[in-house]
């Protein structure tokens, strides 16, 4: 009888001191003896197909203002390890509440009536794959206006022994996602580039709001298409000023960006908060599926100064249009590093996977002829760079360099990775003469 005791006994402390013990209070509330991450909503979470939700509810602090029974909020982060993951929640709420986590279709329903931020355990659930993974929350009951304020969502278990990723600082880039890059290699038989030539397609579906696809980068500036809202898209050329500044009005005279010349229905002007320099734009209504040309053209000029000019070329039209030339001040060259970018500029948007495809890149040197670009290197900023966020790629793909980033994709490309293609495009036939001056 002794020994039947002792066995039950054993399979008890068997049972009750396994990975992560809990203990259960009189509220049903457990609580794993830690926790491996704490992963901010501020920085890391969004209404599930819902920006404008977003920009209500998700705050510096944390998600707070959620009234909204319908709103789904998800929390995103990526795990090495495979195993068991314990989630739970910091929050707290006036009244009680009701709310539905789920994670991997699986969903808990647990209580809330806490009016001060505590660590709540709210299920355990397994890992198979490591990668990325979002936890889910949803207001099912409450008594008062608002669920809960959440701070924080929390894991541990044996999934989360590894490394573990998600947004911890520079909440604002973290939101916004990785910028990436493909940097050209110009040929080394080529004389002083005069002319950037590039084609670039924005699968469909593909043409977010928020996004920058840019063509045709150089030393001193950028050109290329943006999505600014469900209504309007732009294209955008850019030239830095060599003063070096966010603040445009700071800038000395004799270091503005000239504007020469724009195009029909172009406004040009000044830009900062990125640096600042001389800014063109023009709306139009580019569509996702069509391919555009860019030309970009940079010769020195009078007086130590650069002339940098801008075309482009849609199949709507179906001829070269001028977006802008500029002159900038103290400078003389000709092209140098020619690249492309892809970027998310609106923080609520950071949850949504976008492409671009780059179909056909050439530079034409002063001797007159043109060279493909073939070689290119895969870079990010510094968002990727510190691990912040893994959801970027680029490379080839179907024989034609692209770049993808956010929304939470798993098959990132290693950075400063080294890609080349074949030349499939055919050569630019431009004549330079009859181009908009």
């Amino acid at each position: 009888m002794i020994s039947k005791y002792i066995l039950i006994f054993f399979v008890f402390l068997f049972f009750s001191c396994g990975e992560d013990s809990v203990k259960t209070n009189e509220n049903t509330e457990v609580r794993p003896t830690k926790w491996n991450g704490s992963i901010l909503t501020s920085a890391n979470s969004w209404v599930y197909k819902n920006p404008s939700e977003t920009d209500k509810i998700i705050s510096e602090t944390g998600i707070e203002s959620w009234t909204n029974p319908d709103t789904k909020i998800r929390t995103y982060f990526r795990v090495e390890n495979t195993g068991k993951i314990h989630i739970g929640i910091n929050a707290k709420t006036n009244g009680n509440a009701t709310i539905k986590l789920t994670f991997k279709k699986e969903t808990k329903v647990f209580k809330i009536s806490n009016s001060e931020f505590e660590n709540m355990y709210v299920g355990t659930f397994n890992i198979h794959t490591p990668g990325y993974y979002f936890v889910e929350l949803q207001g099912f009951q409450k008594t008062n206006d608002t669920f809960a304020n959440v701070k924080e969502v929390l894991i541990s278990g044996k999934a989360t022994e590894g490394k573990n990723y998600f947004v911890k600082e520079d909440i604002y880039w973290g939101r916004r996602g990785p910028s990436v890059h493909l940097n050209y290699n110009v040929p080394e038989a080529s004389s002083d580039i005069v002319w950037f030539y590039n084609e670039m397609t924005i699968p469909k579906d593909q043409d977010i709001i928020g996004s920058y696809f840019m063509a045709n980068g150089f030393g001193e500036g950028y050109f290329g298409i943006q999505v600014n809202s469900a209504t309007e898209r732009r294209i955008l050329f850019s030239v830095w000023s060599p003063y070096k500044t966010d603040d445009p009005q700071s800038i000395p005279e004799d270091q503005k960006i000239i504007l020469l010349k724009k195009g029909k229905d172009v406004v040009a002007g000044e830009f900062g908060n990125e640096g600042s320099g001389g800014q063109s734009r023009r709306v139009f209504n580019w569509k996702a599926g069509n391919t555009y040309k860019f030309l970009l053209k940079a010769i020195p000029s009078k007086n130590n100064s650069t002339d940098y000019s801008a075309y482009f070329f849609a199949p709507e039209i179906g001829k070269w249009e001028l977006i802008a030339s500029f002159r900038r001040p103290h400078t003389s060259t000709y092209l140098t590093r020619p690249h492309s970018f892809l970027e998310n500029f609106i923080p609520n948007m950071g949850d949504v996977n976008r492409q671009v495809v780059y179909n056909n890149q050439w530079v034409y040197d002063t001797n007159g002829t043109w060279h493909a670009l073939t070689k290119a290197k895969f870079t990010a900023d510094a968002t990727a760079r510190k691990e912040s966020r893994l959801d970027y790629a680029g490379g080839i793909e179907n024989g034609d360099f692209f770049l993808k980033n956010c929304g939470f994709f798993n098959d990132m490309t290693i950075i400063d990775a080294g890609f080349e293609k074949k030349v499939i495009g055919l050569t630019p036939k431009i004549n330079f003469d009859a181009l908009p001056k």
